[in-house]
């Protein structure tokens, strides 16, 4: 792990509460990408003209990391998408607030309308053109949300393993840490995401088909290569 900063022990705790999941993105951002400054929040005039669109008022958790990273598309939009203000929107239906999309339009995030007065409200998915339960509370969302951009930061740092296999996914059961994240999406009949780390590595495991990795260092990916050889989307 990174010097003064461990990837399990700071999951762990940013799974505490709201303020613990925005320290958590603070220490994330400094060790692995790059420390947050002043002007990567959106200031409160623009939460404001965005709630004065829509005509609602939205959730404290959304609030406060709008307020804290969410003008770092390092952090929030590599692959899929965090809402700026002016572009959150209520679903067709009329009930579900969308924050973040995915980048081919295949499905997106939100929080149901009856739920904004929550300070920190369930998230749904959509897929299909179906709400479905994401995870239990929006911070955690919103600390997958970093994580889950993390793993396609530059290609020299984060690749893609696919097919899994039985053999790797043993290995990296065996191997890595998994991350105390709550079984999601909530409710679902199949095997969901689980996280990992080991030392400068990060790992999602999808399902049982999937291996998204991202590394600290060039080095620690090219190591986490050899040690799972494989099709690997950007290996040599």
């Amino acid at each position: 792990m990174t010097q003064g900063f461990d990837l399990v022990e700071g999951v762990a705790a940013g799974l505490e509460d709201r303020a613990a999941a925005w320290w958590f993105v603070q220490d994330f951002a400094e060790h692995w990408v790059a420390p947050l400054g002043e002007d990567d929040g959106w200031a409160e005039t623009d939460l404001a003209a965005a709630e004065d669109r829509l005509g609602v008022r939205l959730p404290a958790a959304l609030r406060e990391a709008y307020g804290l990273f969410g003008r770092r598309p390092d952090l929030t939009a590599n692959h899929d998408v965090l809402l700026g203000p002016a572009d959150l929107r209520i679903d067709e239906d009329g009930k579900v607030l969308v924050f973040r999309a995915e980048n081919q339009g295949a499905a997106a995030w939100g929080v149901l309308l009856d739920d904004l007065h929550r300070p920190d409200p369930a998230v749904l998915i959509e897929t299909g053109g179906t709400w479905r339960p994401w995870l239990d509370r929006l911070s955690v969302a919103l600390v997958e949300l970093v994580l889950s951009e993390s793993l396609h930061a530059p290609e020299d740092r984060s690749d893609h393993l696919e097919p899994l296999g039985d053999e790797t996914l043993h290995l990296v059961e065996e191997q890595y840490v998994q991350l105390p994240f709550p079984d999601y999406p909530v409710g679902s009949e199949q095997p969901g995401s689980r996280w990992f780390a080991g030392d400068d590595v990060l790992l999602r495991v999808d399902g049982d088909a999937f291996l998204y990795a991202r590394a600290l260092t060039p080095d620690a990916l090219a190591d986490l290569r050899k040690a799972f050889p494989g099709d690997w989307l950007d290996g040599e």
